[in-house]
Order: C-alpha cells, then sequence, then structure tokens
C-alpha cells in the first residue's frame, strides 16, 4: 500500500448563489487535482453562505444536484474528494444537517458525516451564533477508508472537542478532516493552536480546508487553510485571500515512527477514551 499522498485543503469565500459556489469549488478541486493531489477537501459552508434562515430552502438531499456533482468531478479526476459541509434535508423542515460528504475516486460515497457540535456562542455585542436554531446535530463518530487512506471527518466547531478526536484516533484515522469557517475573532487565537494540538494528541495528519474574508456585514472568516503533520508541524497553508489551496505531501509512514517514537495511543488509562 502506499504511503505517500499529496493533500489539498481548500480555500473559498463562498456566498449565497449555490451555482457560483460549486463552479469555484470545480476549479479549485481541478487545479489541485492538476497539481498532484489525490485527497482533496473543500471547506464547511462550501456550496452556501447566506442568511442562515434561507438554509432549509437551499437544502438537498445526498443523492441531489450537490453531491452528484461532486461525485462525478472525484470519478473523472480519479481523486478521494470531501465535501466540507453543505445544507443536507433533515426529518425537521425548519432545520438541516450541515453534512460533510466523502467521495472515493470511483465516484461513489463511502461515508457522511452530521456536524455533532453546534456553535450557540456570544463572542461579542455585535456577534452572537445560534446554530442550533437552523441546524440540526448529527450523533455519529465517522471514520472511513478511501484512497488507501482511513479518514476522519469532523466539521469547525467540533475542533474544540477533543474526545471526538480521541474517538477517530481509536477508530484507526489516519488522516483528520476539519473543514471550517472559523470567524476572524476566534481563528486569529484558536485555530493554528487548536490544529496543532489534535494532530499532536492523535499522532494523525490534519487537513483543514477555510471559508476566508467578507461574506457579509456580520461575518468574516479567518481562512489560513492548512495541513498539519503528526508532530505537529504546519507543512502547509493558505494565502490571506481566495480562492487558494495548502498543499502537501503525507506521509504514512512517517505516522508511524511519530507513534512508535509517542506511543500515546498504547497509554490511554481513563475508560472514556476507549469508547
Amino acid at each position: 500500500m502506499e504511503d505517500r499522498h499529496v493533500v489539498a485543503a481548500l480555500q473559498m469565500t463562498s456566498g449565497p448563489d449555490v451555482g457560483a459556489n460549486l463552479d469555484v469549488a470545480e476549479a479549485l478541486v481541478r487545479e489541485a487535482a492538476a497539481r498532484g493531489a489525490r485527497f482533496v477537501g473543500l471547506p464547511e459552508n462550501f456550496s452556501y453562505m447566506g442568511r442562515e434562515s434561507e438554509k432549509p430552502a437551499v437544502a438537498e438531499d445526498l443523492e441531489g444536484p450537490t453531491i452528484g456533482r461532486l461525485s462525478a468531478l472525484a470519478k473523472e479526476l480519479s481523486v478521494t474528494l470531501l465535501a466540507g459541509g453543505f445544507p443536507e434535508r433533515s426529518p425537521d423542515p425548519a432545520r438541516v444537517y450541515n453534512t460533510a460528504v466523502l467521495i472515493d475516486p470511483t465516484g461513489e460515497v463511502q461515508a457522511t458525516y452530521r456536524k455533532i457540535h453546534l456553535f450557540d456562542v456570544d463572542l461579542d455585542e455585535a456577534q452572537s451564533f445560534r446554530e442550533s436554531g437552523y441546524i440540526l446535530p448529527g450523533e455519529r463518530v465517522v471514520a472511513a477508508g478511501a484512497g488507501g487512506v482511513v479518514h476522519g471527518l469532523s466539521i469547525c466547531y467540533d475542533l474544540r472537542f477533543p474526545e471526538l478526536y480521541r474517538a477517530l484516533e481509536v477508530a484507526g484515522a489516519e488522516l483528520v478532516w476539519v473543514p471550517s469557517a472559523f470567524t476572524l475573532h476566534t481563528g486569529k487565537d484558536h485555530w493554528e493552536v487548536l490544529l496543532r494540538a489534535r494532530a499532536v494528541e492523535n499522532g494523525a495528519y490534519v487537513a483543514a480546508p477555510a471559508q476566508f474574508g467578507v461574506h457579509s456585514r456580520r461575518r468574516v472568516t479567518y481562512g489560513n487553510a492548512m495541513v498539519v503533520d503528526p508532530w505537529g508541524k504546519v507543512i502547509a497553508r493558505a494565502s490571506d485571500r481566495a480562492p487558494d489551496m495548502a498543499i502537501a505531501e503525507i506521509d504514512l509512514a512517517y505516522r508511524e515512527a511519530v507513534r512508535r517514537a509517542l506511543p500515546t495511543h498504547r497509554h490511554h488509562r481513563l475508560e472514556q477514551t476507549r469508547s
């Protein structure tokens, strides 16, 4: 089995126009593939980033046109493609799932992950977020194989909950995805340190596609899409612009060497870390 793979974490500034967003996403995926990437990840909200109240109206089923288009693209380019978070229809007509979809190089969907942790916070007087008002949380931890690697799936605010990543490590995740739309306010202080911590804690590569820039008067995202190695070193980072990407080679043999040197995965003592 091949140990070395090129990974691209894409960076976008999505808006309310689904068609325009998908055109940008497709162009970025094609560029990443042309640069040798075999694993390509789109950020959270890649297909729609507009009024939250409109999400139920633009939501689709997994068999809908958005995932259909991306599945065809993954097959054409022979890449593993992570659709990093899009509004999926749920049983609640007022709320949607925020769903990441892992598509293999044959165009088949190998896994879906519905965001578990919802961003209900008051950052300051001008920035208040209530994701639970329009998003239905998921419940399952998801790790799945595609393209010869086990992928661990998460989305944005999940990054602040290390128990999820420990569960992904236990499930065998070698490459952990964190597609995000981190706010500028929190991202400038917390984004990199949290990504590096999750990589070090679990001896895994972490790839974090990101939204960047001004989306509306109330929403500015931090960007800095990146790839982090199992020692916690940032090996690729996107620039302060979009569209862009962080692209790097990962080496699973190096991951195993790090895990042999620091075998924390064999030293768990608390029962909840083994569940």
